[in-house]
């Protein structure tokens, strides 16, 4: 029968209860042994779990909430049925759950489970025959065994205690003659919105209903009735009172502007985590990690799943969110994707027997014992220390200690709960005769127990008198009193809490909509292209916000609820405002008009939150002034003689009086119909859909359909819209949003009870599909950011990528690589399943290693130089690059040796190759993996090799840049021009090598050697070498091709050209050289350029020899005067835009001064140009020989011009220019006059000199004798150009590496 058509039951997203349901066992089907909760044979059938039914819920069925029968009975009792005796502990437990529809909206579930006596014979009988069975196992399994075994059997059975077996019989028994059995039961509300305390107090009324010795004022169909028909929502920013069974219920509904609805105690998730705990837990579940919360209570595992979700405001999970995850779904902690999930826990168990797929991205939350493992690497969430400050002086208001505390709340009723459940455990209670036995002399002898009773008494409770007898009235008041005032505490502490955080958040999005991307100009062709779009400029974001936030936003801009956000602001537009976008863009608007005259720019200086006192009387006037009251309960038209009150029995309801709503005249039904229709209309997705204000996942995203874990397609990158069209959408919109989904089409959404292989597959291969696409979506986004400006103009996109954001990208890649290697994983090994695959192959390699010689892949080979000296051939191998990364001490942890092996993989271009070979060995993965892994799918992992192998295109410096205090071993060889001179030079030549992390300060190189291998820390990208000879021997003159220097883990190769003699009386005379570096592109890097669309990178051509006047050859051409201003305008220009960059993407300033059309070449040039080359007596003449005549007269004259002020200008200026002159010239260095020009540049560049020298020399009378008419320096209008263009260098701070300025004293 449908609800739907029912009077009343249309009205359902306005009641405050969908559903009453009731679960327990079915004693027509006898006792069932729940399979999927674990095979537990083992334990003694009272400690098994059964096959649970739900036995009546009514309505029958609700069109805006079907109900789900399945995933009902699942969550109501997740371990299935349990069995108890008179001596066992048969407290009523209350817990809730939260099941997640298709659409993303949530229904709340809340229950309590309490124990009733079994009145069937046949089950009773059941219980005692499996008894029997289990003892004759105990007993043969003790006595097949040695003695020894035979203890260990007995002290694992009661730890400590010598136990016979006889005794075990004893405690460990069912006798049907002797024992009363005792069967578990729920009753339980299912309704729209999370009124937690309020269904809790019904829940528990209706059970003292049951248990009292007088029966309820009026039948239960009466009350159950009430609230699931006559009870509604309170609207929003109003409070309700409606009434249970002995006393009224009140719950309120924050206003329009006001934070959602939470009704879960903050407290206790704050006293059960500590805070700086769960600081930790909320920044993983921001950045989307996997999240597994671990407890023996589910009410424990709901309190902080839903208080953690909350704090996220504005924000909102995406993923996967099972609070508690039931015994028969475990395989779903396998899935490779975020999620945040709750696990009870076994008495007894510890988490090193907990077997999880994946722990390389998991936080791991062992709520009972107050204790987090969290994820290697991740940032800390931003002000964290005052955010914590904040925080806990919120919490010592009300009393509660900051670090968390386990038990400061628990009242003496659960450490009863302790007490007993400890005596279960412990096994010596035997048979308890009455319930009024002294439970202290009970106790006496155990040590467990005397510890809590020590702790009673510090908390002020007396075991002793513990009798459980019915309390007195009085005392029941104050109970009362006190539960209210703690209630309205709770409400105020919630309030406060949230409105910290959510402070938070606002303070670092303020501006946030400044960098929002409107790009589509109407709904469908968003929809369409939604995909393909960027949504916000993330680069100008992260480089408008304080420093210290950095590593923290760049992570979390990149997040699924992020993205989520984003497009919800987008969508805003053109429907309705998402109910948390616009709480959350009021508060902004706040911001900004109370912070008028604030300075746009960004602070990273604390802002607390102002508005605590506000949010917290908001709530308390709510409570306090009741706006809404329910009709009371009241007689039904009911048969008589049914549901007849048996005390200690939920009674079998009248079904058909709760089948259906109250008819058209009902006083809340008949308000004014028309305009409470029409609101209706407008609020069946804004209240139920939407939860108005409540919390939501987007049907985009990856979804579990009533817990049933279907997958829907799930994606790191930008999602497709994130909501249901609302109801200003037609149908056309809603296709649009279908075709938006690849992989959501025609999902099938199997139930609970279909757990069958089939389905899990079709489960898995989900998995499969979105891993894949995840792949694609994020080495898409890194080849686009990466390639910058070029991929702009062919049409992908954002320009820049910072380093910050680079790091960001290859972590989260990372990530990725992790998942999809603990998917499907036969049994796990180790953190990272990716790290103890690669061991295993290595050690099958090693092994065939040792039994035949292996092949190694070569690199490709080098082009031989004249000399036909070469570096030899670096060998790349899988193995070689995992021994270089276990080499490394300062990596502690198999997690970061995976991720330093795939930093270096993709660094040196060999990630798709090396994990290509590491899957070729098929009998491996096969042996690690299950059928339908991902790893085991050939079609899917192809393509996955394939997107990896499109990261080849991009140079990443990822590793070197990283990893920058390790050792690195280095090869380097200087290839002489054989042709003209030595090979080999008698003199002792010496190198130093520098990076942009350090140099390795000046090395011999072994006499007749040119080739030499060393080791030192990381230098980073090469710069500079420095190379030279003392002169001694009789062939000391050396002419030096180039220099070739490669970091050997890496296999980065360095180019430095020279092309210069080294030697007195040759050239000009140097005996060191600075060489400028260039990164050289192999061969395979160019033929995979040839094939990318996007042509990679410009390397810079080779730096051709720079030689003096008179070159080698005598045939050097010459440039023309245009071509020269041309040169240096360029040269300046580049240097310009350095400065313009990002620090963080600026390249090397040292190229651009002195390599190939650096700032030194091109001045070199307009200095060249009309230079009077004439040979006197053979002898070559340089620049620096004018540069000293120069020098020589104007330490001599002091002939300036009239003007005093020029005069003293020009003094000023002859002075630094012969200071700096002469200290260069008295350097203790034998640098060649070229090198001297070159220095002179550099110093004169960074000190900002140039143009103050300059139009000296033009006016130098040298220059009439060594430059012929036309030169450039000799024309007064040439040389203004000239200065003008180096006058835009003045503004720029140039640091100089230390190199090129070694020795120099100025």
């Amino acid at each position: 029968m449908s609800g739907s058509a029912a009077p009343g039951a249309g009205s359902a997203p306005c009641r405050f209860a969908h559903y009453f349901v009731l679960c327990g066992t079915d004693a027509d089907s006898g006792l069932e042994p729940d399979e999927l909760a674990g095979e537990n044979f083992d334990q003694s059938p009272l400690r098994r779990t059964f096959k649970s039914k739900v036995l009546a819920h009514y309505p029958q069925n609700i069109e805006w909430n079907p109900f789900d029968q399945d995933a009902v009975n699942m969550l109501c009792m997740p371990k299935g049925l349990s069995f108890r005796t008179q001596t066992d502990n048969r407290d009523p437990q209350f817990h809730s759950f939260i099941i997640t529809r298709e659409d993303g909206s949530r229904t709340y579930g809340f229950v309590l489970t309490f124990y009733e006596e079994v009145t069937s014979k046949q089950i009773c009988t059941a219980m005692q025959t499996l008894y029997q069975m289990h003892n004759a196992e105990q007993y043969n399994s003790v006595y097949a065994s040695s003695s020894c075994s035979m203890d260990s059997l007995a002290s694992s059975i009661d730890e400590g205690d010598a136990t016979s077996l006889a005794k075990l019989q004893q405690y460990n028994s069912y006798d049907i003659n002797r024992d009363t059995l005792y069967v578990s039961k729920c009753i339980c509300l299912i309704t729209p919105l999370p009124f937690m305390q309020a269904c809790k107090k019904f829940l528990i009324q209706l059970y003292k209903a049951v248990t009292s010795q007088q029966p309820p004022p009026l039948p239960l169909e009466s009350y159950i009735h009430n609230i699931l028909y006559e009870v509604p929502l309170p609207p929003p920013g109003r409070s309700l009172k409606f009434y249970g069974v002995y006393e009224p219920i009140i719950c309120q509904r924050p206003g329009p502007s006001e934070l959602p609805l939470s009704d879960y105690p903050l407290r206790e998730a704050f006293e059960l985590l500590g805070l700086e705990n769960l600081v930790q837990v909320f920044t993983c579940v921001l950045l989307e990690m996997q999240i597994l919360l671990y407890s023996q209570d589910y009410q424990r595992l709901m309190t902080v799943a839903e208080g953690i979700t909350t704090l996220l405001f504005p924000f909102q999970w995406q993923h996967v969110y099972v609070p508690i995850l039931p015994a028969s779904l475990l395989h779903f902690l396998d899935a490779p994707v975020p999620y945040l999930m709750g696990l009870q826990s076994k008495e007894g168990t510890d988490r090193s027997k907990l077997e999880l797929p994946q722990e390389a991205n998991l936080c791991f939350v062992d709520i009972d014992n107050h204790f987090i493992e969290l994820p290697e690497e991740f940032p800390q969430f931003p002000n964290k220390l005052e955010f914590i400050q904040e925080i806990s002086e919120v919490l010592l208001q009300f009393g509660i200690p900051p670090e968390g505390n386990l038990h400061c709340s628990e009242s003496a009723t659960k450490l009863k709960n302790l007490v007993l459940n400890d005596l279960v455990n412990d096994k010596k209670n035997g048979n308890i005769p009455s319930n009024t036995i002294n439970m202290y002399e009970l106790l006496k002898g155990n040590e467990t127990i005397a510890r809590l009773h020590a702790l009673a008494k510090r908390t002020g409770v007396t075991v002793e008198k513990m009798t459980i007898t019915a309390p007195m009235a009085e005392k029941e008041r104050d109970i009362k009193l006190q539960c209210e005032e703690e209630e309205l505490r709770d409400y105020k502490l919630n309030v406060q809490l949230r409105e910290v955080f959510a402070n938070r958040f606002t303070q670092m999005f303020a501006d946030y909509e400044a960098f929002v991307i409107q790009a589509a100009q109407d709904m469908e062709s968003w929809l369409t292209n939604r995909e393909q779009m960027q949504n916000f400029d993330k680069a100008s974001f992260l480089s408008d916000q304080p420093e210290p936030y950095l590593p923290f936003l760049s992570h979390f801009i990149e997040t699924q609820m992020f993205a989520t956000f984003i497009d919800n602001k987008i969508m805003s537009q053109w429907e309705e405002k998402d109910p948390f976008l616009r709480v959350f863009d009021s508060r902004i608007e706040k911001i900004r008009l109370y912070n008028v005259r604030a300075p746009a720019l960004r602070t990273s200086i604390y802002q607390k939150c102002s508005t605590l006192k506000e949010a917290a009387q908001s709530i308390e006037q709510r409570l306090m002034k009741i706006d809404h009251t329910a009709i009371h309960p009241h007689l039904l038209d009911m048969k008589i003689g049914q549901g007849k009150y048996e005390q200690g029995f939920f009674p079998k309801l009248q079904s058909d009086v709760l089948a259906t709503g109250p008819t058209n005249n009902n006083r809340w039904v008949s308000r004014s119909a028309t305009t409470q229709r029409r609101k209706d209309r407008l609020r069946q997705h804004s209240e139920h859909i939407g939860l108005d204000n409540d919390l939501r996942e987007p049907s985009e995203e990856l979804l579990i359909h009533q817990n049933s874990m279907a997958f829907w397609e799930w994606d790191q990158g930008p999602p497709p819209p994130a909501r249901p069209p609302k109801k200003s959408f037609s149908e056309c919109c809603l296709k649009y949003m279908q075709e938006a989904r690849s992989l959501g089409k025609n999902l099938r959404q199997p139930k609970l009870s279909d757990l069958s292989p089939a389905v899990i597959a079709q489960t898995n291969w989900k998995f499969v599909e979105g891993l894949l696409k995840e792949c694609r979506m994020k080495t898409k986004r890194m080849l686009v950011e990466k390639m910058g400006h070029e991929a702009v103009e062919l049409g992908h996109g954002e320009a820049n990528i910072t380093g910050l954001e680079e790091n960001t990208l290859i972590a989260s890649l990372c990530d990725l690589l992790e998942r999809i290697w603990s998917h499907g994983l036969q049994v796990k090994q180790g953190k990272s399943a990716l790290w103890s695959h690669l061991l295993q192959y290595q050690e099958r390699e090693e092994k065939q290693e040792h039994m035949t010689e292996s092949p190694v892949a070569l690199g490709p080979e080098r082009r031989k130089s004249d000399t036909g000296i070469t570096l030899p051939t670096l060998r790349v191998s899988l193995i070689h690059d995992m021994r270089h990364i276990q080499n490394m001490n300062e990596i502690k942890t198999d997690v970061g040796r995976a991720r330093a092996w795939i930093r270096l993989s993709l660094e040196k271009k060999l990630l798709s190759q090396h994990l290509k070979q590491l899957l070729s060995n098929q009998a491996l993965a096969k042996k690690l993996y299950k059928r339908y892994a991902f790893l085991r799918c050939e079609e899917e992992r192809e393509q996955f090799l394939y997107h990896l192998l499109s990261l080849n295109a991009v140079d990443y410096f990822c590793f070197t840049s990283v990893f920058t205090t390790i050792m690195i071993p280095y090869r380097t060889v200087i290839i002489p021009i054989k042709k003209l001179s030595n090979a080999i030079t008698t003199s002792n030549p010496w190198i130093c090598v520098s990076g942009e992390l350090g140099d390795t300060g000046v090395m011999q190189i072994p006499k007749n050697l040119l080739e030499m291998t060393f080791e030192c820390q990381n230098l980073g990208k090469l710069t500079t070498v420095q190379i030279g000879h003392d002169n001694s021997g009789l062939l000391a003159k050396w002419l030096v091709d180039c220099v070739m220097v490669r970091n050997e883990i890496t296999g980065h190769t360095y180019k430095f050209p020279c092309g210069r003699w080294l030697g007195k009386g040759v050239d000009d005379g140097s005996l060191e050289r600075i060489l400028i570096g260039e990164l050289i592109t192999s061969a395979s890097d160019e033929d995979l350029g040839k094939q990318c669309r996007t042509p990679p990178q410009q390397k810079s051509p080779t730096i051709a020899r720079r030689l003096s006047i008179t070159s080698l050859t005598g045939k050097n051409t010459k440039p023309n005067a245009g071509q020269i201003q041309e040169g240096i305008g360029e040269a300046v220009n580049n240097i310009v835009k350095h400065f313009h960059k990002p620090e963080k993407e600026r390249g090397s300033l040292t190229i651009l001064l002195c390599g190939e059309n650096g700032l030194v070449a091109a001045l070199e040039q307009v200095f060249h140009h009309g230079f009077k080359s004439a040979r006197i007596f053979h002898k070559n003449i340089f620049i620096w020989d004018f540069i000293e005549k120069a020098v020589a007269y104007f330490e001599t004259t002091d002939q300036f011009g009239d003007n005093e002020e020029d005069v003293l200008l020009q003094r000023s200026s002859c002075k630094t220019f012969c200071h700096y002159v002469n200290a260069i010239s008295t350097a203790p260095r034998n640098i060649g006059k070229d090198g001297k020009f070159q220095i002179l540049v550099c110093l004169g560049t960074r000190d900002h000199f140039l143009p103050q020298w300059i139009p000296l020399l033009a006016e130098c009378p040298a220059i009439t004798r060594m430059y012929e008419e036309n030169a450039l320096l000799r024309d007064r209008m040439t040389v203004n150009s000239l200065l003008r263009v180096l006058q835009t260098l003045q503004d720029f701070n140039i640091i100089l590496e230390g190199s090129l300025i070694k020795g120099v004293d100025v």
